[in-house]
This record gives C-alpha cells, structure tokens and sequence, in this order.
C-alpha cells in the first residue's frame, strides 16, 4: 500500500450515546499492529507534523472534532509534499490508514479531542529519535491552518526542518 485509506465508519447511535468499532482483524490482513496510542488535547492544540519511514498508523478521533492534514514525505514520490487534509469527528467516524513516508499533524478544533492511533511497524518502536518532524507552517508544505497561533508542544516549537 503506497497511498492512504480513508474508511468510514457505520456506527450506531441511541439516546445513550454512540456505539462503533474502529477495525476488526480482516479489515487489513497484511498489517499486523503493535499498539496503541492515545492523544487529549484541547482546542486550538496542533501536534505534529511527524513522521518515520516504516510504521503504518491507524488515525481515528475517539471524541470530539479534528483536523488532520496529511502529506507524502517521500522525496522521490509524484506526490511529494501534496497535503490532503481530512476532518475526523466522533459524530462521523473514519479510519484513517497511513502508510510508511506519510507525515501528519491534527488541530483540535473542539473544547476537547481524543485521538487514537494504531501502530504497525518491524522491529522496535520508532520513538521520537527515529522520527522525522516538519515545521507546522513551513511555507514549502502550502498548507494554511486556520490558526495563526496554535498551543504546540517544545517539540514542535524547536522543529525547524524545513522541506
């Protein structure tokens, strides 16, 4: 898989709240994950954007509204730095399957977001030194957040990698 999957989600909705499932072992055979990860964040706080060269994540927002922007971080791709962005919303759940070479960044645009990934990688976990990270708002990557100043972690403040 060279591209990402966007996969919706059926869900199932009563006075008690919502009711859905993010993946069942079918819905990717060739994918084995690792783990899981969770992010809270509050509104207005952008993470990312990150990346590694061997890691497929599943991307859903548990709670709350996100927008994710994704781009292929792959140098010799045609589709080199070309951002899509994808609005993740618990009232409407999607799955989000990125393959290895894409990075991402998510704002919470809610009081509060949960946002979950699926790790499926060889080998050891990719950790932050085995990440790549670009600047949010680096002008080669054209993408125009609709924020000016976000809450960002001491990571992606320092991150001064430009494309």
């Amino acid at each position: 898989m060279k591209n990402p999957i966007i996969k919706k989600i059926s869900n199932f909705k009563d006075n008690r709240g919502f009711y859905w499932s993010t993946w069942k072992k079918n819905d990717f055979k060739e994918i084995i994950f690792n783990h899981d990860k969770f992010s809270i964040s509050k509104k207005n706080v952008l993470r990312g954007f990150h990346c590694d060269f061997k890691s497929f994540k599943m991307l859903t927002c548990v709670y709350g509204k996100i927008l994710l922007v994704i781009f292929d971080a792959n140098k010799k791709s045609i589709n080199y730095l070309k951002c899509k962005k994808i609005i993740l919303d618990h009232k409407k759940p999607k799955a989000v399957l990125l393959p290895p070479n894409f990075a991402s960044a998510h704002l919470c645009l809610t009081k509060h977001c949960v946002f979950h990934y699926k790790w499926s990688y060889k080998g050891p976990y990719p950790d932050v030194k085995k990440q790549t990270s670009f600047k949010w708002n680096d002008p080669k990557i054209r993408f125009k957040w609709p924020i000016k100043n976000p809450i960002l972690s001491k990571r992606d403040k320092r991150t001064k990698k430009l494309i």
